[in-house]
């Protein structure tokens, strides 16, 4: 795994530390890397939606129904 040096404003380290104070994460690495992982994950249904409402404002129109959209952008998200 890489190594990175990193710098916190204090209140973040504070809010870091109070994390891993209340064992909800083991060290700030996992904790970091944890947040790291739900932004990825939320930035591939970020790019999903904005290519679905691209796709709909070249086309026009859409065939799918809001529920169908709601239900696509939460399967992807759950993945």
């Amino acid at each position: 795994m890489a190594r990175q040096s990193i710098s916190f404003t204090k209140p973040n380290d504070e809010w870091l530390k109070n994390q891993v104070n209340s064992n909800e994460y083991s060290s700030k690495s996992e904790l970091v890397n944890d947040l790291i992982r739900q932004a990825r994950k939320q930035q591939v249904q970020i790019d999903w939606i904005k290519a679905k409402l691209e796709k709909a404002e070249n086309s026009g129109f859409t065939s799918d129904t809001k529920e169908d959209i709601l239900k696509q952008s939460k399967e992807l998200l759950n993945g």
